[in-house]
């Protein structure tokens, strides 16, 4: 049963419990790409089709402003909203929503360089749930292995880490 897109935050909170991870605390970074996986196979209510890019997932990394520039390793999950009273108004246009796990870490020699490696996100990905978007996770892994920096980042710990659904620019 699908899950309303409100929740999808608690979803992938409970998901991450289910395997001993704390969002707010998120010591394994393969655990938690564990319970991302599978919270990308759950059903979400209220948001856009397939043929409309309605449910996409990307992972990005690099420093950022809102985190003073420390190393970042994001697993996201975007979904394009359109309320029911608006779904049959053919100038609307859905809100994107996204709901993010943001793994932040200490700096590192491992990954001094981690900008000159050129890309700062995969790209969204918008395969169906099922075996499609499992195949796709698993491209994701393989590219993220394939950079020394993201792949000693991956088997670091985290400093810290947050949980959130918040409206995409």
């Amino acid at each position: 049963m699908p899950i309303p897109w409100r929740s999808s935050v608690d979803a992938f909170a409970q998901t991450l419990r289910q395997r001993e991870v704390e969002p707010d605390a998120v010591r394994d970074v393969e655990a938690a790409w564990e319970a991302f996986g599978e919270f990308l196979q759950v059903e979400i209510a209220g948001i856009e089709g397939p043929e409309n890019d309605g449910d996409g997932f990307i992972v990005e990394w690099g420093r950022w402003d809102w985190n003073d520039d420390q190393p970042a390793l994001s697993f996201g999950r975007q979904l394009a909203v359109t309320e029911p009273d608006e779904r049959d108004d053919p100038h609307g246009q859905p809100e994107y929503w996204k709901v993010e796990l943001q793994l932040i870490f200490g700096e590192d020699p491992a990954w001094a360089d981690l900008d000159s490696v050129g890309h700062q996100d995969t790209g969204f990905d918008f395969e169906e749930i099922g075996a499609l978007r499992t195949a796709a996770l698993g491209r994701i892994r393989r590219f993220m292995e394939s950079y020394p920096q993201l792949a000693a980042m991956w088997r670091a710990e985290p400093t810290r880490s947050d949980l959130i659904l918040d409206r995409a620019g």
